[in-house]
Protein backbone atom coordinates (compact mmCIF):
# COMPACT_ATOMS: atom_id res chain seq x y z
CA UNK A 1 0.00 0.00 0.00
CA UNK A 2 1.23 3.52 -0.76
CA UNK A 3 1.95 6.01 1.99
CA UNK A 4 -1.24 7.68 3.27
CA UNK A 5 -2.02 11.16 2.00
CA UNK A 6 -3.13 12.09 5.54
CA UNK A 7 -1.81 10.48 8.68
CA UNK A 8 -2.62 11.40 12.28
CA UNK A 9 -0.86 9.73 15.19
CA UNK A 10 -2.29 10.29 18.69
CA UNK A 11 -3.33 13.79 17.56
CA UNK A 12 -4.70 15.92 20.35
CA UNK A 13 -6.21 19.38 20.57
CA UNK A 14 -6.70 21.21 23.86
CA UNK A 15 -7.93 24.81 23.87
CA UNK A 16 -8.26 27.30 26.71
CA UNK A 17 -11.73 27.83 28.15
CA UNK A 18 -13.31 30.02 30.81
CA UNK A 19 -13.26 27.15 33.29
CA UNK A 20 -9.85 25.85 32.26
CA UNK A 21 -8.41 23.81 29.35
CA UNK A 22 -10.93 22.00 27.16
CA UNK A 23 -9.97 18.73 25.45
CA UNK A 24 -11.40 18.91 21.94
CA UNK A 25 -9.62 15.92 20.39
CA UNK A 26 -8.35 13.10 22.59
CA UNK A 27 -5.77 11.05 20.71
CA UNK A 28 -6.82 10.52 17.09
CA UNK A 29 -4.86 7.93 15.09
CA UNK A 30 -6.03 7.70 11.50
CA UNK A 31 -4.73 7.14 7.95
CA UNK A 32 -6.42 8.31 4.76
CA UNK A 33 -5.20 6.98 1.41
CA UNK A 34 -4.76 8.90 -1.82
CA UNK A 35 -7.96 9.13 -3.82
CA UNK A 36 -10.29 8.19 -0.95
CA UNK A 37 -13.50 10.02 -0.14
CA UNK A 38 -14.05 10.11 3.62
CA UNK A 39 -17.04 11.39 5.55
CA UNK A 40 -16.52 12.65 9.11
CA UNK A 41 -19.75 12.27 11.07
CA UNK A 42 -20.91 12.50 14.67
CA UNK A 43 -23.04 14.66 16.96
CA UNK A 44 -22.46 18.39 17.36
CA UNK A 45 -19.45 19.01 19.57
CA UNK A 46 -17.86 15.64 18.80
CA UNK A 47 -14.78 17.22 17.22
CA UNK A 48 -15.49 16.74 13.51
CA UNK A 49 -14.68 20.27 12.39
CA UNK A 50 -11.70 20.48 14.72
CA UNK A 51 -10.30 17.29 13.21
CA UNK A 52 -10.70 18.74 9.71
CA UNK A 53 -8.94 21.93 10.84
CA UNK A 54 -6.00 19.84 12.12
CA UNK A 55 -5.81 18.10 8.75
CA UNK A 56 -5.74 21.49 7.02
CA UNK A 57 -3.18 22.96 9.38
CA UNK A 58 -5.68 25.64 10.37
CA UNK A 59 -5.48 24.41 13.97
CA UNK A 60 -2.19 23.22 15.43
CA UNK A 61 -2.22 19.93 17.31
CA UNK A 62 -1.28 20.31 20.98
CA UNK A 63 -0.09 16.70 21.05
CA UNK A 64 0.77 13.93 18.63
CA UNK A 65 1.54 14.34 14.95
CA UNK A 66 -0.34 15.35 11.80
CA UNK A 67 1.21 14.56 8.41
CA UNK A 68 -0.17 15.56 4.99
CA UNK A 69 1.45 14.43 1.74
CA UNK A 70 4.48 13.36 3.74
CA UNK A 71 4.89 16.75 5.41
CA UNK A 72 4.79 17.03 9.21
CA UNK A 73 2.33 19.90 9.71
CA UNK A 74 3.14 20.12 13.40
CA UNK A 75 6.71 21.15 12.53
CA UNK A 76 5.77 24.09 10.24
CA UNK A 77 5.37 27.72 11.25
CA UNK A 78 2.31 29.71 10.15
CA UNK A 79 3.91 31.07 6.95
CA UNK A 80 5.09 27.62 5.89
CA UNK A 81 1.65 26.17 6.64
CA UNK A 82 0.01 28.83 4.49
CA UNK A 83 2.35 28.08 1.59
CA UNK A 84 1.75 24.35 1.97
CA UNK A 85 -2.03 24.77 1.97
CA UNK A 86 -1.89 27.09 -1.02
CA UNK A 87 -0.10 24.50 -3.12
CA UNK A 88 -1.74 21.31 -1.91
CA UNK A 89 -5.16 21.85 -0.33
CA UNK A 90 -8.54 23.16 -1.34
CA UNK A 91 -10.63 24.05 1.72
CA UNK A 92 -14.38 24.76 1.56
CA UNK A 93 -16.41 26.00 4.52
CA UNK A 94 -20.09 26.30 5.39
CA UNK A 95 -19.66 30.07 5.14
CA UNK A 96 -18.39 31.03 1.73
CA UNK A 97 -15.58 33.42 2.80
CA UNK A 98 -15.59 35.34 -0.47
CA UNK A 99 -14.03 38.80 -0.64
CA UNK A 100 -17.02 41.13 -1.15
CA UNK A 101 -15.11 43.80 -3.11
CA UNK A 102 -13.87 41.31 -5.71
CA UNK A 103 -15.74 39.71 -8.60
CA UNK A 104 -16.26 35.97 -8.83
CA UNK A 105 -13.35 35.77 -11.27
CA UNK A 106 -11.05 37.74 -8.99
CA UNK A 107 -12.01 35.63 -5.96
CA UNK A 108 -11.14 32.42 -7.79
CA UNK A 109 -7.91 33.84 -9.22
CA UNK A 110 -6.52 34.87 -5.79
CA UNK A 111 -4.77 31.59 -4.84
CA UNK A 112 -3.37 31.27 -8.34
CA UNK A 113 -1.99 34.81 -8.28
CA UNK A 114 -0.46 34.23 -4.85
CA UNK A 115 1.24 31.12 -6.25
CA UNK A 116 2.62 33.16 -9.16
CA UNK A 117 0.65 31.31 -11.85
CA UNK A 118 1.00 33.23 -15.15
CA UNK A 119 -2.39 31.97 -16.34
CA UNK A 120 -4.30 32.78 -13.15
CA UNK A 121 -7.29 34.44 -14.79
CA UNK A 122 -7.79 31.95 -17.66
CA UNK A 123 -7.63 29.09 -15.17
CA UNK A 124 -10.04 30.88 -12.84
CA UNK A 125 -12.45 31.40 -15.71
CA UNK A 126 -12.23 27.71 -16.63
CA UNK A 127 -12.99 26.66 -13.04
CA UNK A 128 -16.00 28.96 -12.90
CA UNK A 129 -17.24 27.46 -16.16
CA UNK A 130 -16.79 23.99 -14.65
CA UNK A 131 -19.21 24.89 -11.84
CA UNK A 132 -21.73 26.46 -14.22
CA UNK A 133 -20.89 30.14 -13.61
CA UNK A 134 -19.29 31.22 -16.88
CA UNK A 135 -22.01 33.86 -17.18
CA UNK A 136 -21.39 35.26 -13.69
CA UNK A 137 -17.64 35.89 -13.67
CA UNK A 138 -17.98 39.67 -13.40
CA UNK A 139 -20.55 39.60 -10.59
CA UNK A 140 -19.75 40.44 -6.99
CA UNK A 141 -20.73 38.11 -4.09
CA UNK A 142 -23.65 40.37 -3.12
CA UNK A 143 -25.06 39.84 -6.62
CA UNK A 144 -24.96 36.05 -6.31
CA UNK A 145 -27.31 33.63 -4.55
CA UNK A 146 -26.05 31.45 -1.72
CA UNK A 147 -25.72 28.48 -4.03
CA UNK A 148 -23.79 30.55 -6.56
CA UNK A 149 -21.46 31.89 -3.87
CA UNK A 150 -20.68 28.34 -2.76
CA UNK A 151 -19.96 27.43 -6.39
CA UNK A 152 -17.45 30.28 -6.50
CA UNK A 153 -15.89 28.97 -3.29
CA UNK A 154 -15.65 25.50 -4.84
CA UNK A 155 -14.04 26.90 -7.97
CA UNK A 156 -11.54 28.82 -5.84
CA UNK A 157 -10.65 25.66 -3.90
CA UNK A 158 -10.25 23.65 -7.12
CA UNK A 159 -8.30 26.22 -9.13
CA UNK A 160 -4.83 25.31 -7.78
CA UNK A 161 -5.57 21.64 -8.61
CA UNK A 162 -5.01 20.47 -5.03
CA UNK A 163 -4.20 16.94 -3.97
CA UNK A 164 -6.60 17.33 -1.03
CA UNK A 165 -10.13 18.71 -0.84
CA UNK A 166 -11.31 19.40 2.72
CA UNK A 167 -14.92 20.49 3.17
CA UNK A 168 -16.62 21.51 6.42
CA UNK A 169 -20.42 21.26 6.10
CA UNK A 170 -20.27 22.80 2.59
CA UNK A 171 -24.05 22.57 2.16
CA UNK A 172 -24.98 23.78 5.67
CA UNK A 173 -26.19 27.22 4.54
CA UNK A 174 -28.04 25.98 1.47
CA UNK A 175 -31.49 24.60 0.73
CA UNK A 176 -31.85 20.94 -0.23
CA UNK A 177 -31.79 21.53 -4.00
CA UNK A 178 -28.71 23.77 -3.95
CA UNK A 179 -27.04 21.52 -1.39
CA UNK A 180 -27.43 18.46 -3.59
CA UNK A 181 -26.06 20.36 -6.59
CA UNK A 182 -23.03 21.56 -4.61
CA UNK A 183 -22.21 18.05 -3.44
CA UNK A 184 -22.47 16.69 -6.98
CA UNK A 185 -20.04 19.41 -8.04
CA UNK A 186 -17.65 18.68 -5.19
CA UNK A 187 -17.47 15.00 -6.09
CA UNK A 188 -17.06 15.80 -9.79
CA UNK A 189 -14.26 18.28 -9.04
CA UNK A 190 -12.61 15.61 -6.88
CA UNK A 191 -12.82 13.17 -9.79
CA UNK A 192 -11.58 15.70 -12.34
CA UNK A 193 -8.53 16.61 -10.28
CA UNK A 194 -7.87 13.09 -8.92
CA UNK A 195 -7.87 14.46 -5.38
CA UNK A 196 -8.60 13.00 -1.96
CA UNK A 197 -11.81 14.34 -0.39
CA UNK A 198 -12.54 14.60 3.33
CA UNK A 199 -15.81 16.19 4.36
CA UNK A 200 -17.67 16.93 7.56
CA UNK A 201 -21.39 16.38 7.30
CA UNK A 202 -24.54 15.74 9.31
CA UNK A 203 -26.24 14.40 6.15
CA UNK A 204 -26.39 10.60 6.30
CA UNK A 205 -27.16 10.30 2.57
CA UNK A 206 -24.14 12.41 1.73
CA UNK A 207 -21.90 10.41 4.06
CA UNK A 208 -22.98 7.19 2.34
CA UNK A 209 -21.64 8.55 -0.96
CA UNK A 210 -18.13 8.41 0.53
CA UNK A 211 -15.81 5.41 0.37
CA UNK A 212 -15.49 5.46 4.15
CA UNK A 213 -17.34 6.90 7.12
CA UNK A 214 -15.44 7.89 10.26
CA UNK A 215 -17.60 8.58 13.30
CA UNK A 216 -16.44 10.76 16.20
CA UNK A 217 -17.85 11.03 19.71
CA UNK A 218 -16.51 13.17 22.53
CA UNK A 219 -13.27 13.93 20.70
CA UNK A 220 -12.45 10.29 19.99
CA UNK A 221 -12.91 7.88 17.10
CA UNK A 222 -16.10 5.97 17.80
CA UNK A 223 -15.93 3.91 14.61
CA UNK A 224 -13.38 4.13 11.81
CA UNK A 225 -12.94 2.26 8.56
CA UNK A 226 -16.69 1.80 8.32
CA UNK A 227 -17.54 1.34 4.66
CA UNK A 228 -20.15 3.83 3.51
CA UNK A 229 -22.05 1.13 1.65
CA UNK A 230 -22.63 -0.92 4.77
Amino acid sequence: MTDPVLSLTDARLTLPGNAGPVEILRGITLNIQRGETVGLVGPSGSGKSSLLMLMAGLERATGGQVRALGQDLTALDEDALARFRRGNMGVVFQSFHLIPTMTALENVAIPLELAGAPDAFPRAEAELAAVGLAHRIDHYPSQLSGGEQQRVALARAAAPRPALFLADEPTGNLDATNGAAIMDLLFSLRDRHGATLVLVTHDADLARRCDRIIRLADGRLATADLKAAE
